[in-house]
């Protein structure tokens, strides 16, 4: 939040500059091109190096343009999402179930716990019922491959 008119007006253009290239980002993920590549790092350079009359609105700016190589994979992996919203819906199952049992009362609990939240998360992204695989693990009959190795073979395929 801007504090005086000239604050809150750099905040508002900083605001919009940040959408726009958020924009353009998902139109490069689209159509990739080395000349739209180049301009967009060169925004980002722009953006980040331009002083504003906003001393906290400065350092956010340096700290993301500190972050640029990981703010702009997408232009070396298109295929990348633009967002975090994956992996905070990763944990949101866990964090919840946390603030509802307040913890675990050992530190052999908070493992079981933690190994069979992300176990539970894995089978449902690799679309693996959560139920049949631990059915499978403990009566030993092998009819489900081990998760690592479904992973590995899915990142292989074309």
């Amino acid at each position: 939040m801007g504090f005086s008119e000239a604050q809150r007006e750099d905040l508002e253009k900083v605001r919009t500059a940040v959408w726009e290239l958020y924009r353009d980002l998902k139109a490069y993920k689209e159509e990739p091109t080395a000349e739209a590549k180049r301009s967009l790092e060169a925004r980002l350079d722009t953006l980040c190096t331009t002083p504003t009359c906003f001393t906290s609105l400065n350092l956010a700016l340096k700290r993301m343009h500190r972050n640029k190589a990981e703010l702009l994979l997408v232009l070396e992996r298109p295929d990348l999402p633009l967002h975090n919203n994956l992996s905070e819906g990763d944990i949101r199952e866990y964090v919840k179930r946390r603030k509802i049992s307040v913890g675990t009362r050992s530190e052999n609990g908070r493992r079981g716990r933690d190994t069979f939240a992300s176990l539970k998360k894995t089978c449902r992204k690799l679309g693996i019922s959560f139920w049949s695989y631990l059915n499978d693990r403990v009566r030993h009959a092998g009819q489900i491959a081990a998760l690592p190795e479904i992973i590995e073979a899915r990142a292989q395929a074309p």
